[in-house]
This record gives structure tokens, C-alpha cells and sequence, in this order.
């Protein structure tokens, strides 16, 4: 009797035993199906220069010159690939051209600038 008891525990031993490694493989299974993009993380840091705006020229409309049809000025270093302007606090921003350091700015669009209203020139630039 002891001898089949002993069976007994070796069986539930090696059963339990079974039971452990199969579900260990089945865990590992399921996880071996993950798949994670490769990604691009990094910091960086350079130093920030300003651009120099020189020979500002605002161009009045020819029917009403109360009206501003163009701001044109020359900007250095002549590289910026993005130039923006506005004419009055919180008011819109008017897209430029820059032609090696010759930008033009149409304001006619998105809201007609006026000789009255522009109070300031404010000029984003970047490269």
C-alpha cells in the first residue's frame, strides 16, 4: 500500500510537473506574438540666432492708399525658408516670399492691411 501511495505522489508530481511546463510554453507562446516598431527617440539642443531685417518698404494700394497691398524687406542670413509678418498686435499673419534675401508680403489676403492699423511689424522667420 505504501507502494502505490508513493506512486501516487511521483505521478501527481510528474503530472503537476507537466501541467507547469506546458502552460509555461503556451505563456511564452502568446507573447512571442508581440511586435513593436522600430522607433527614432533622441534630444537635441542648438543655439537660436535671429535674422536682421533691413530696407522695410510697405506698398500702398494705387486706388485707395490708405490701403497696404505689399510689405517688402531684406533679410539676412538670406536662407530663411519660412518668413512670416504682422502688422498689428493679434492680428492675422500675412505669408512671404524670400528670394535670396528679398522677401516680399502680399497683404491683401486675410485681411486687408491698412496704413491706419499697422501699429507695428512683427517678422517670424525660419530655416
Amino acid at each position: 500500500m505504501r507502494h502505490s501511495q508513493n506512486r501516487l505522489k511521483r505521478r501527481a508530481v510528474v503530472a503537476a510537473g507537466a501541467l507547469v511546463a506546458v502552460l509555461s510554453v503556451t505563456g511564452y507562446a502568446f507573447t512571442a506574438t508581440n511586435t513593436v516598431p522600430v522607433a527614432t527617440l533622441g534630444q537635441g539642443s542648438s543655439v537660436i540666432s535671429g535674422y536682421t531685417v533691413t530696407s522695410v518698404a510697405y506698398g500702398l494700394n494705387a486706388t485707395t492708399p490708405t490701403n497696404l497691398d505689399s510689405v517688402t524687406f531684406t533679410i539676412a542670413p538670406t536662407t530663411a525658408t519660412s518668413v512670416k509678418i504682422q502688422l498689428v498686435a493679434a492680428g492675422p499673419w500675412y505669408t512671404c516670399t524670400n528670394a535670396a534675401g528679398a522677401v516680399t508680403c502680399a497683404t491683401i489676403t486675410g485681411g486687408q492691411a491698412t496704413a491706419a492699423t499697422a501699429t507695428t511689424l512683427n517678422v517670424v522667420a525660419s530655416q
